[in-house]
């Protein structure tokens, strides 16, 4: 049921990018010109994996969003807010979450800005520059750093450390049940989530409201630490459950 499962998906032949399959001869603007934009309207983020030498581009696609597409940079030198400088990379999607969210696997050597588009009730969306900061800043993997208080049993309070990194401007949290669906995704400033009380949630991607977790059932939480440029800081997931 764990978020990271899906980060050793490549081992199972799922096809990434590499630098070589960059298109150079179309960029992010020669596909957006002409088309209604909403900019910074994609949630997205990307983390180095744990166990690889691949970074994850998480998205969240939204129910009516097609022709998802990947861009990137050729390094983190230029504008990032110029579309002429990204470019388009085939790469497949993965289902995070069985498809809740999803995620692009890259094989990059630079360091660069990425953006995620995708086409929905007639606009272009793009989501905000994403810095890979796999060299400098590796995603750290510190399940140890999320605590759980289950004392009020279903609704059970969540609390966490920062790692190595001091930079972390938000935190996205998932609860999931035995099967790895997504139970509910939500957004805070405070190192602090309790389900479902959303008095703290600055962001909620979950689907109406969820049904109350049970006694003597697994369950499994996650969190990402998101910097202000859309790294995660640090990856954390651990198991529980209510007694």
């Amino acid at each position: 049921m764990k978020f990271s499962c899906f980060l050793l998906i490549a081992a199972l032949g799922i096809g990434c990018s590499t630098d070589k399959e960059q298109d150079l001869t179309i960029t992010l603007q020669d596909a957006i010109d002409g088309k209604q934009i909403e900019r910074d309207n994609v949630i997205a983020c990307a983390a180095s994996n744990k166990n690889d030498d691949l970074v994850s581009v998480f998205f969240y696609p939204r129910d009516r969003a097609s022709n998802i597409q990947y861009f990137e940079t050729q390094d983190s030198t230029v504008d990032k807010n110029d579309f002429d400088s990204y470019f388009p990379v085939v790469a497949s999607e993965i289902d995070v979450f069985n498809g809740y969210l999803k995620k692009f696997e890259v094989s990059v050597t630079d360091e660069k800005w990425v953006i995620v588009s995708f086409e929905e009730d007639g606009k272009t969306h793009l989501s905000n520059p994403i810095r890979l900061k796999q060299n400098t800043k590796p995603t750290e993997y510190l399940p140890q750093n999320v605590s759980v208080d289950t004392a009020n049993t279903t609704m059970p309070i969540f609390s966490w450390q920062d790692g190595n990194y001091a930079d972390t401007k938000i935190y996205f949290q998932v609860v999931s049940d035995d099967r790895n669906d997504l139970i509910s995704g939500t957004y805070t400033f405070e190192r602090q989530f309790q389900f479902y009380n959303t008095e703290n949630v600055v962001l909620n991607i979950t689907k109406g409201t969820p049904s109350a977790l049970k006694t003597d059932t697994r369950y499994g939480f996650t969190l990402l630490a998101v910097s202000e440029d859309n790294w995660v800081n640090l990856f954390s997931e651990i198991d529980f459950q209510l007694n």
